[in-house]
C-alpha cells in the first residue's frame, strides 16, 4: 500500500523515523514533545478550571504537575486557523489563514485551500533535527495531497483529514464525518470509539519511539460534534438531566481517560524527565452546539470574546516548571513552538515567528507579551495588559478591563475614549499590514458569527 508516495507494506516502523540525531541536536538525552489538543472544549469543563459536573482527574493531575496559564489563549476562535498557528508559531493571519476551511468559494484557487506549503511547521524544524514526528487524530489543514501531514514534516500519520469524525464508524469512500481513517504505517482497524482509538495510537507511538527523540501531536476531536458517547460513560453522568450536556460530559470524561493513558505511557517508558507535555483546547466551547460551558467567560467558539479564545492551557517542562503552579500573564498557543525549539537546541529564526520562547519568563515570572492580537473574518481584537478591545462591523468598539471584569460585561468605551482610540489605532495598524486571506469560508458564517456577540451566556457553574 502507498500513501502519498510513502511505502508501508513490508517496511518496518523504525524506518519511518530517523534514528540518528542531526548536528543541531547536541543533548545526550534530547527533549521530547507531546502536544495534547482538545477540540471545542469549554473553558469551565475541567476540574482545575472549576467544573462541578465533569470529573477530569488525569488532566487535573497534569495541571498540578505543570504550570497552568490562567491567561492562556488560542490564536483563533475556530478549529482550522488555530491549528495553523499552533503548528507554525506564526499568527496564521500573517500568511492569509483567516477563515475556517470549508468548501472553496468562487474567485479563489482551491490549490491554496490549506496550510500554505511555504510555511514551515514545527514538524519540519524537528525533522531537520532528527526527530520522529507523529500526528494522531484530526488534521483539518487541507485535504489535497500537497497539504497532507506526511508532506508537512510528519513521519507517522493515523487519522482523518477533515474537521470532525463519527465516533463509532467510518465507511469506505465515505465523506466528511464518515471518511476512512488513514495511516501510513498500518492498515487501520475498524473504529471502536475514536477517542479511545486515538489514545491507543498515541500510546503505541510513544512505545515504538521511546529510544529516539520524538514529537507527538495528539490531536483529539473530542468533544467536537457529532455528539457521540459510549453507553458506559453516559451511565456515569446519568444524573445530568439535559441529554446533550450529559453526552458532552461523557465525551470529556473519555478524553480525560485517554490523556491519562498518554501520560502513563510516558512514565512507563521512563521519559517523564525528558518530555515536555502541553495540554490545551483549540478554541472555546461552542455552547449552542455541544452544550459546553465557558464560565466564567462570555462568548463561545467563533467569537473573540473571552469565551471564544481563552482556553484551558497547561505546560509541563522538566527542569523549568517544577515547584510552580500558575503563570498569570497572557500567553498564546503560538508560544509552544519557539519554547520547545529553544529547549531542544533546534536553531530557528525568532524574528520569523510571532510566538515567544516562554522558558525565561516562566523562570523570572515576568510578562512574556505586551500585547496579543487576533483577526477572524468579521472581527478583530487586541489585548494590552489588562485591557482588551474588540472590533466588529456593526457597532462601536468594545473595551473591557479583564482584571476587573473577566466576563466582559462592563464596556468601558465611553469612560476610556483615549485608551480605546490608542488601542484601536494599534489594532488597525496591525490589521492593514496583513495579507489578504488565501481562501474564504461561506458568507453565511459572517452573520452567524455576529449573532454570537448578542447572546446571553451562563457565567457560573451548575450546582
Amino acid at each position: 500500500m502507498k500513501i502519498l508516495g510513502k511505502v508501508v507494506a513490508g517496511v518496518s516502523l523504525g524506518m519511518l523515523c530517523a534514528t540518528q540525531l542531526s548536528a543541531k541536536q547536541n543533548s545526550e538525552k534530547p527533549m521530547n514533545l507531546v502536544i495534547i489538543l482538545a477540540d471545542d472544549l469549554g473553558f469551565g469543563d475541567l476540574g482545575f478550571t472549576g467544573s462541578t459536573q465533569i470529573k477530569t482527574p488525569h488532566i487535573d493531575q497534569l495541571a498540578t504537575d505543570g504550570v497552568v496559564f490562567t491567561n492562556g489563549y488560542s490564536c483563533s476562535a475556530v478549529c482550522s486557523p488555530s491549528r495553523a498557528g499552533l503548528l507554525t508559531g506564526r499568527n496564521q493571519v500573517t500568511f492569509g489563514f483567516d477563515n475556517n476551511i470549508a468548501n472553496n468559494q468562487p474567485g479563489f484557487d482551491e490549490k491554496y485551500l490549506g496550510l500554505p506549503v511555504n510555511v514551515k511547521t514545527i514538524a519540519n524544524h524537528l525533522d531537520d533535527a532528527g526527530y520522529c514526528n507523529g500526528i494522531v487524530g484530526k488534521w483539518h489543514l487541507g485535504d489535497q495531497e500537497h497539504f497532507h501531514p506526511l508532506k508537512r514534516g510528519f513521519d507517522e500519520w493515523w487519522g482523518f483529514l477533515g474537521g470532525g469524525h463519527h465516533y463509532f464508524k467510518s465507511e469506505p469512500g465515505g465523506k466528511d464525518y464518515l471518511s476512512p481513517v488513514e495511516s501510513n504505517y498500518k492498515k487501520p482497524d475498524p473504529i471502536t470509539y475514536i477517542t479511545d482509538d486515538i489514545g491507543t495510537e498515541c500510546v503505541d507511538f510513544i512505545e515504538r519511539n521511546s529510544k529516539k527523540p520524538f514529537f507527538l501531536f495528539a490531536s483529539f476531536n473530542a468533544p467536537h460534534a457529532p455528539m457521540h458517547a459510549t453507553d458506559e460513560d453516559l451511565r456515569l453522568y446519568s444524573h445530568i438531566k439535559d441529554v446533550k450536556r450529559r453526552t458532552y460530559a461523557a465525551m470529556v470524561h473519555r478524553l480525560d481517560e485517554n490523556v491519562g493513558r498518554i501520560i502513563a505511557e510516558i512514565k512507563k517508558q521512563g521519559l517523564e524527565q525528558q518530555t515536555m507535555v502541553v495540554f490545551l483546547s483549540d478554541n472555546g466551547g461552542p455552547v449552542n452546539s455541544n452544550a459546553s460551558l465557558n464560565a466564567p467567560y462570555r462568548g463561545q467558539k467563533g467569537s473573540l470574546l473571552e469565551g471564544g479564545i481563552h482556553v484551558p492551557y497547561v505546560m509541563k517542562i522538566p527542569g523549568v516548571t517544577e515547584n510552580k503552579t500558575s503563570y498569570q500573564d497572557m500567553v498564546s498557543s503560538l508560544d509552544i513552538m519557539p519554547t520547545f525549539l529553544s529547549l531542544a537546541n533546534v536553531k530557528y529564526d525568532a524574528s520569523e515567528l510571532d510566538g515567544t520562547n516562554l522558558s525565561p519568563f516562566l523562570k523570572s515570572g515576568k510578562a512574556a507579551h505586551e500585547t496579543l492580537e487576533w483577526r477572524f473574518t468579521i472581527s478583530a481584537a487586541i489585548r494590552s495588559g489588562d485591557w482588551k478591545l474588540v472590533r466588529l462591523p456593526d457597532r462601536l468598539p468594545m473595551l473591557y478591563n479583564l482584571k476587573e471584569d473577566k466576563s466582559e460585561l462592563d464596556d468601558r468605551l465611553i469612560k476610556q475614549p483615549e485608551r480605546a482610540k490608542r488601542m484601536l489605532k494599534q489594532l488597525g495598524n496591525w490589521d492593514v499590514s496583513l495579507p489578504h486571506p488565501v481562501f474564504l469560508e461561506g458568507a453565511v458564517w459572517k452573520k452567524r458569527q455576529l449573532k454570537l456577540y448578542d447572546l446571553e451566556y451562563r457565567l457560573s457553574q451548575p450546582k
